[in-house]
């Protein structure tokens, strides 16, 4: 509770995603209390993945499609990318740049399947703990050097540039 009202007061969004009905109920309530509290807030907006998966976020989406298609409120026709992303867990944040992976692990692990597609993948041998401002800047020049291609390939990329 300290932690959540310290995020209130520096108005700070908190929003929990993934799969939270597989939660005990004690531990639902209380997310339920602290998005309800900083729902208002304008400032960052901080998500938690709790139970969170990337196969869980795309059957929890392809079902809710289902759904939808089934009481008649969209055509399956309608359903292409973007209505598909906009019912992930994350649909209404821009999919990530880049993923930093720490540990020396080189495997994206269940975490964000749709949404990493054209991310750019940056792996170190740092633990978590031992990440420090150096390694954020190796990541971030690697970053820099890469060409953004989001699907194209390179001579793709340079046939629709201006």
């Amino acid at each position: 509770q300290r932690e959540v009202d310290e995020l209130h007061r520096n108005n700070v969004r908190l929003v929990f995603v993934g799969d939270l009905e597989s939660l005990q109920e004690g531990l639902r309530d209380g997310i339920k209390v602290a998005e309800a509290k900083t729902n208002a807030n304008t400032g960052l907006q901080l998500q938690v993945a709790v139970a969170y998966g990337g196969r869980w976020d795309i059957v929890h989406a392809a079902r809710s499609l289902a759904k939808r298609t089934a009481d008649g409120e969209i055509n399956a026709e309608d359903i292409d990318d973007e209505r598909f992303a906009a019912e992930l867990a994350l649909g209404d944040v821009p999919d990530p740049d880049l993923l930093i992976r720490t540990g020396g692990e080189q495997r994206i692990s269940n975490f964000l399947l749709w949404n990493l597609a054209y991310a750019e993948l940056w792996f170190c041998e740092t633990l978590w703990p031992d990440f420090d401002a150096a390694d954020f800047d190796a990541a971030l020049n690697f970053f820099a050097r890469r060409e953004r291609r989001y699907g194209h390939t390179g001579e793709q990329v340079e046939a629709i540039s201006p």
